[in-house]
């Protein structure tokens, strides 16, 4: 029998024992609102008003007539618009929490210490069994880090960094004011920002401007010996440039989180580049509590009438 009384939140991404236990969360806070999994048959398509979602299927967001508002599983919602067929006027949110910037602010700040101190030639000289006591690496102190994107994670990033001793500027499409940090600024920026970034963190959003930024020109434009770090979108950097890059010196080494395809093919030349780490995509991954806690907040402002925080601009693209 489907249900009709109670609205409905869908969510796609959780298995059943994950489920039962969001569903005693919300029971005590939100106790009129129905949890269900994606695929659970007697829910109602006229009592979804919220989806928590992570890539959901090609035209499935379009069978809610009363959809309020789609919740993001991510920071980046570009698994979501990728439906042709996705309803244009329902507001999306972002998933992007105090544990979403901190986890981000721990990645970066991980990431620059073993570009500093060379782990990627270090892990070959293990790989080969050679001693390499030559391999010290710089200091913290001395190396000047990039981010391209100041939004709300790359300002959590740069103020992680400033904190552990490293030298921080930072690029946006437009102005703002980071304490303590170098800021540069629409196009005019982009190449006194590179050529001073020993190390580049990329956080930029996923728009139309942003994909494939990341090229042989943007590269050539940063010092000799550069680290890359890419934890924005995996479509900003073209691959054939890094390994280019890579492989005449221009950059020393690349941490690398998000890519154009998830998993990462096992033939993809990454993979065994001496120069590059790679993860799968955890940089910022926050725990479930958060999510819960997160999606609870929105729920309870849309219920209350009050604008929604972390609203995708589809204008802005971010």
């Amino acid at each position: 029998m489907k249900i009709t009384e109670q609205e409905t939140l869908l969510i796609n991404f959780l298995t059943d024992a994950e489920l039962a236990e969001w569903k005693i969360y919300f029971s005590s806070r939100l106790p009129d609102l129905r949890l269900a999994a994606w695929d659970d048959a007697s829910v109602d398509p006229l009592s979804v008003r919220y989806v928590l979602v992570w890539e959901p299927e090609a035209g499935q967001l379009a069978r809610y007539p009363h959809l309020r508002v789609i919740l993001s599983e991510a920071a980046g919602v570009d698994h979501i618009l990728a439906d042709t067929a996705l309803p244009p006027d329902i507001p999306i949110t972002r998933m992007v929490t105090p544990e979403t910037a901190a986890r981000m602010a721990d990645y970066v700040t991980m990431a620059c210490y073993m570009l500093v101190r060379r782990l990627p030639d270090i892990i070959q000289a293990q790989r080969h069994k050679r001693w390499a006591a030559h391999l010290t690496g710089g200091l913290a102190s001395e190396t000047a880090v990039g981010i391209l994107g100041l939004g709300r994670l790359g300002t959590a990033v740069a103020q992680r960094l400033l904190a552990n001793g490293f030298s921080v500027h930072g690029w946006a499409r437009s102005a703002k004011t980071v304490p303590g940090v170098a800021g540069f600024f629409g196009a005019e920026g982009l190449s006194p920002f590179l050529t001073r970034s020993q190390i580049m963190v990329n956080l930029l959003p996923d728009t139309a401007e942003t994909r494939g930024i990341i090229n042989d020109d943007f590269l050539a434009q940063l010092p000799d010996g550069a680290g890359i770090i890419n934890v924005g979108r995996g479509r900003q950097l073209r691959h054939d440039a890094l390994l280019h890059a890579l492989d005449c010196g221009r950059v020393s080494g690349a941490i690398l989180d998000v890519f154009p395809q998830e998993p990462l093919p096992e033939d993809d030349p990454l993979w065994c580049h001496p120069g590059v780490i790679v993860t799968s995509h955890v940089a910022s991954l926050i725990s479930h509590q958060s999510k819960a806690q997160h999606a609870l907040t929105i729920i309870q402002a849309d219920r209350a009438g009050q604008a929604l925080p972390l609203v995708f601009d589809r204008t802005l693209g971010y």
